[in-house]
């Protein structure tokens, strides 16, 4: 090194550029040429290297060097060179046995540039990998924002620590063992920071959010789509268009629901119930089995348990009275109708449970629920095949000499006003 300076300091003199004598002049001189090579030879190193990397991504069909172009990281890359020259040929124009302290700060400069530069460099590289996985479906769904930030903190964080170890002129490791001891102070100030990384890296080791994924939380209001993974929010757009912003160790420490393994099993659930009032709940007689039995869904049924019902009562030693034995009820014979019905849609995951069951009876009747999966498990088809099935369901309980119990409203209150009002003595009197 030090003969390459001496070759062309003294290649300087021959040129009659500086004097054999050393003066402040002669060193700036120096310096602007340091800085016109350095500059040159940046921009031949741009126009070549530049050129040739663009030609050579133009012509292959992977994603990855067109967006190095895109996002110019080979330019980002090129600005370490200049600063490098200029660091390795400083001592040329500041001599360390002349002005020491100045070649000190100007080396301290450049130091830290190099690491600034390097710093960009490395985050947009990063940046490059993010977006690289969010093109490719292998990866689309994996929270690999996640890891991408925590990497660029903890590059940030290294570059943060040379800098300062070159600003006081002390190792990098002295420096960390010096942080080491205020070590509680740093994880109180990166406390978000902190908790999102293990909770970022507990998520994705169990899998338990990806992007794309629909999850519930009535903690934070949250019911819609995953839209972005990040080391600070896991961002959600709701079904509403509205964004919540929930924190990745909020979902660790808190319960939520994922709706994924619906999508996936191909079966969304519908569940509902619909409330018959008791007092319609009735043995079958004759008329009302005669015309059950015209309906195609039933007439197997009826005919099926007519005589299985039929064994069992003789065998029993019952009369042909109802209440004495087994016999059908409208009930029954409706709850066979609606799993046969339900059975014969088109829409029905059929590999998948598909029951009509009672629950317990309450004050407001007999709950009757219906229980089946659709294969389709897009919400709006969802709505409209559960929408259909119980307005046909509503609309045939009267069929079986069954009625739907709902509470008094205020026109059944009218109505029954009425019907007092006509039938007291002094209406009668009045109206004859």
């Amino acid at each position: 090194m030090n003969d390459i300076q001496e070759w062309i300091q003294q290649l300087l003199i021959d040129l009659q550029i500086i004097k054999d004598e050393p003066s402040y002049l002669d060193n700036v001189l120096i310096l602007m040429v340091i800085i016109l090579l350095t500059v040159g030879i940046d921009y031949v190193c741009r126009r070549v290297m530049l050129n040739a990397f663009t030609r050579i991504a133009k012509r292959t069909k992977n994603q990855w060097d067109d967006l190095i172009v895109e996002r110019k990281i080979i330019h980002k890359m090129m600005h370490i060179i200049p600063a490098l020259l200029i660091y390795i040929l400083l001592p040329i124009a500041f001599p360390s046995n002349e002005m020491p302290q100045l070649l000190a700060f100007a080396r301290k400069v450049c130091a830290i540039y190099i690491i600034a530069v390097s710093l960009r460099f490395f985050s947009a590289s990063l940046n490059i990998i993010d977006e690289i996985s969010e093109r490719k479906d292998s990866l689309k769904n994996k929270p690999v924002k996640g890891f991408v930030q925590i990497m660029q903190v903890t590059l940030f964080s290294i570059g943060a620590i040379l800098i300062i170890s070159v600003l006081i002129d002390q190792s990098p490791v002295s420096l960390l063992a010096g942080l080491g001891a205020s070590a509680a102070i740093l994880m109180l100030v990166f406390k978000d920071t902190l908790l999102g990384f293990v909770a970022g890296i507990q998520l994705s080791a169990n899998d338990m959010l990806r992007p794309g994924d629909w999850i519930t939380m009535p903690k934070h209001n949250a019911n819609g789509t995953v839209i972005e993974v990040t080391l600070y929010a896991v961002k959600v757009r709701n079904f509403d268009n509205t964004i919540t912003t929930i924190p990745p160790y909020a979902l660790v420490s808190d319960a939520f629901q994922n709706w994924r393994g619906m999508k996936e099993s191909n079966g969304r659930r519908i569940k509902r119930s619909i409330f018959i009032d008791m007092t319609t709940i009735h043995f079958c007689t004759e008329e009302m089995l005669g015309r059950f039995r015209d309906m195609p869904l039933v007439y197997d049924y009826i005919e099926n348990m007519e005589a299985e019902l039929t064994v069992w009562n003789y065998e029993q030693g019952c009369d042909a009275t109802p209440g004495h034995g087994r016999w059908l009820t409208n009930l029954g014979v409706f709850r066979a109708y609606l799993e046969n019905y339900i059975k014969r849609l088109p829409e029905i995951n059929a590999q998948m449970a598909c029951l009509v069951r009672h629950l317990q009876p309450t004050s407001e009747g007999l709950p009757i629920e219906i229980y089946f999966f659709t294969t389709n498990t897009d919400w709006t088809f969802y709505e409209h095949l559960q929408a259909d099935v119980f307005d046909h369901i509503l609309a045939s309980v009267s069929a079986f000499d069954l009625a739907i119990y709902q509470k008094p409203s205020g026109r059944d209150l009218q109505n029954l006003n009425l019907t007092i009002h006509t039938a007291s003595p002094l209406y009668r009197y009045s109206a004859n």
